[in-house]
């Protein structure tokens, strides 16, 4: 990949907050009918390192019964609203109006939009009619990443041209009362709502130049992790296998991609991983070999905002440019496939 720059990076989170404490409490009540199942696993709540999470609705709405287009709608509400802060922040920090971006790839799987958000909410902030525009759904938590990738590689083949780069994703929407799938209380415990925003071009002032991306998918692991869909909305699907497979197959994974780019693990000062729970962050670094604690960052994130899914490896990513991008970071996260993507973040 010719070498391009990572212009600016902004977040941005919806107007609710509950913490975990208040999540615990009220999740036992809206779990009526199944309290044995909520009893048995509730210490969820207490061992995801989670102390609080913003959500795109007020509690009352979650109480509710919804179906697809209930739940749809708050999608397209919400999204469009973090879709167009985090946007216009990140354009405005790196310097640009909204008429100087060339491009618009968008990463969001946890609804429908079609017209897909850019163009909802392009010509409102100001982007120009001959924006291009690549809007990708289905990359789940992996999506901060191979987004972040796919923007760079598009602005790499056309030197000069300033990509904008958004994922929005709206986790809590999907929370489902009405099973007794384990994992429907699981994603009461961790899941938050957020978006993340960044500029890329081969031109300008760089936070860090992105040098190389990568991914690698294993076969025959679709169930690992994903959606199902389900009346009345997406079902999530979290195997219990995710943390044992992440310590037995990330090191291989990881020696692959650097490899691919010339480098090896001993090269990397700074793994930014996407944080998608308290296990997998153990996980990893055991995987990889790191000191216990290595991932203070991602703890904090994940402490602070629970998992966002595809933008929370750049909640991540922000926290790292404050403290000092070290000289070679590699950011990682795990999605549907079951893949692993990477890409390679140098000082500028």
């Amino acid at each position: 990949m010719h070498p391009v720059h990572l212009l600016s990076l902004a977040t941005a989170l919806p107007p609710h907050r509950i913490s975990q404490d208040e999540a615990k409490r009220i999740g036992r009540d809206l779990f009526s009918g199944r309290k044995a199942l909520y009893d048995r696993l509730s210490g969820v709540f207490d061992n995801a390192g989670i102390e609080g999470r913003n959500i795109v609705a007020p509690i009352d709405w979650y109480a509710d019964e919804h179906g697809w287009q209930s739940r749809n709608d708050l999608y397209l509400d919400a999204a469009e609203a973090l879709f167009e802060e985090a946007a216009l922040k990140a354009i405005i920090a790196a310097g640009l109006e909204p008429s100087d971006i060339d491009g618009v790839v968008t990463v969001s799987t946890t609804g429908i939009a079609t017209p897909s958000l850019e163009a909802r909410v392009g010509p409102r902030i100001g982007l120009k009619a001959a924006v291009q525009r690549v809007p990708v759904f289905g990359l789940g938590c992996a999506g901060g990443v191979s987004g972040l990738a796919t923007a760079a590689r598009l602005a790499a083949a056309d030197p000069g041209s300033r990509w904008l780069f958004v994922t929005v994703e709206t986790c809590s929407i999907s929370i489902r009362l009405d099973t007794d799938d384990p994992a429907a209380l699981v994603a009461t415990a961790l899941f938050g709502d957020g978006a993340a925003a960044a500029v890329v071009s081969t031109e300008g002032t760089a936070l860090g130049t992105i040098t190389g991306a990568g991914e690698r998918q294993w076969p025959e692991t679709l169930g690992i992790m994903g959606w199902r869909v389900e009346d009345p909305g997406l079902a999530v699907v979290f195997d219990r296998a995710i943390p044992p497979f992440v310590t037995a197959e990330l090191a291989a994974a990881v020696d692959a991609i650097l490899a691919d780019l010339d480098l090896t693990r001993s090269d990397i000062d700074r793994l930014c991983s996407h944080p998608g729970g308290a296990k997998v962050i153990t996980a990893i670094e055991e995987a990889l070999e790191l000191d216990e604690g290595s991932l203070d960052l991602e703890r904090e994130v994940l402490r602070d905002h629970g998992n966002m899914s595809a933008p929370t490896v750049l909640f991540v990513l922000e926290r790292l440019l404050k403290r000092g991008l070290p000289d070679k970071a590699l950011l990682t996260a795990f999605g549907p496939g079951f893949t692993c993507s990477a890409l390679l973040l140098e000082r500028a």
